[in-house]
């Protein structure tokens, strides 16, 4: 990290080549068609993979920091202004009994892994406790789990790295997949069709150029769309904030109030609430904004570049290896599980892909991926459903993680 051409303190260089190469995707995803093919997510992804792997920037970095814990709560709701909202409900309860099956997948991984994995990994109890909880919930239960379990630092720390790295490649797959003739013709697909039938038989232009085609957009537009999402944003953070203070929580604590605060002490769920209550309350205000879509839009652009970067090749090969076959393992039946029940059930691929993503990457990364493939119906059921992996995934991490303890 220390011999990288760029600092990581050199905040001005960092946010410059987080900002341009997301610039950068955008315009090659609308200006070439191959582009178009892979999506300007994947270039994005791609390209921040590149930087950091050949020593040009760093893979940790207080900007990079900053994008989680600002950029992705304003855009949250800058992106849900203009959803459907009777559709929101209407759609997260199909995807709530595939995102629960889809766990069900995560713990099957998680528990193949370390049955093959446990006498060649040390410390797989705390290990499979980490990412059990993390391939559910997110990153918040990963660290709880990591200070529960009391997990080494290196370990930790690799196995930070092999989940980082296996998340960047996981979500190109599952870019990749709706593209794919072989799941095409195995399943539906009317979201992706949807948006292809949208294109315009235009010489030179890409599905992505005519997806995002020009619209009228004024100065109040801009500040209404940023100050509405930053309001929203700062009372929804600093209730929820109350609530994780006021309701109790822990270990001896019941499960009923260890529910109620993972429910109203959660910041992106409250962020997520008030912005559904805000549509519902005042629809009309919300229509009338033109704008929101695309700026939130780009600011899931420089999410995208920030999610590659921590993928350091190098640093799994040196430290841990194996932690990333076990992270393949999980991912890999968890795929399989959520792809098999979802043919079953008769789900649209694209309520699998993104069930899958949201188990493994989180809301974030599964809305995310709804944003870059034009899914507008599903961005908004695929949060609401994401974050409820924050509330289910500390209960499984510590059961699985109690469980494996007693058998290394």
């Amino acid at each position: 990290m220390e011999n990288t051409l760029i600092k990581a303190d050199d905040y001005v260089m960092l946010w410059g080549i987080i900002v341009v190469w997301a610039s950068a995707s955008i315009y090659l995803e609308q200006r070439y068609s191959w582009a178009a093919k892979i999506s300007g997510a994947i270039v994005a992804l791609i390209g921040a993979i590149i930087l950091s792997n050949t020593g040009i920037i760093p893979t940790a970095s207080p900007v990079y920091d900053a994008v989680w814990t600002f950029i992705i709560p304003l855009a949250i709701p800058l992106l849900l202004f203009h959803v459907n909202f009777k559709k929101i409900w209407q759609e997260s309860g199909r995807l709530l009994i595939l995102f629960l099956i889809s766990s069900i997948g995560t713990v099957a991984g998680v528990i193949i892994s370390f049955f093959l994995l446990r006498d060649h990994i040390p410390v797989l109890d705390k290990i499979g406790a980490m990412l059990s909880a993390s391939y559910v919930g997110g990153g918040v239960n990963f660290a709880a789990m990591a200070a529960k379990f009391e997990a080494p630092g290196e370990m930790v720390s690799s196995a930070v790295v092999a989940d980082n790295l296996m998340m960047a490649i996981y979500f190109i797959v599952l870019m990749m997949i709706p593209a794919m003739g072989f799941f095409r013709r195995r399943f539906n697909a009317p979201h992706v069709e949807k948006v292809e039938s949208g294109r315009m038989i235009e010489e030179g232009k890409t599905l992505a150029e005519s997806f995002w085609e020009r619209k009228d957009i004024s100065l109040k537009d801009i500040a209404l769309s940023v100050g509405t999402a930053f309001l929203l944003v700062m009372v929804s953070f600093k209730i929820a904030e109350f609530l994780d203070g006021v309701i109790p929580s822990g270990e001896e604590t019941s499960f009923f109030l260890n529910l109620l605060n993972g429910l109203f002490g959660d910041q992106y769920l409250m962020l997520t609430t008030l912005t559904f209550l805000a549509l519902a309350l005042f629809p009309k205000y919300f229509e009338s904004i033109n704008g929101s879509q695309e700026i939130g839009t780009f600011l899931i652009y420089l999410f995208f570049v920030v999610i590659g970067i921590p993928a350091s090749i190098p640093l799994i090969i040196q430290n841990a290896p194996l932690l990333l076959v076990f992270v393949f393992i999980i991912v890999v039946v968890n795929l399989a599980v959520s792809l098999t029940a979802g043919k079953l059930l008769k789900y649209d691929l694209e309520e699998i892909l993104l069930a899958s993503n949201a188990n493994v990457g989180g809301p974030t990364t599964a809305a995310a991926m709804a944003i870059a493939k034009g899914w507008k119906d599903l961005i908004g059921p695929i949060l609401v459903v994401g974050t409820l992996g924050y509330i289910i995934g500390n209960y499984i991490g510590t059961t699985l993680g109690l469980w494996f303890s007693g058998l290394m």
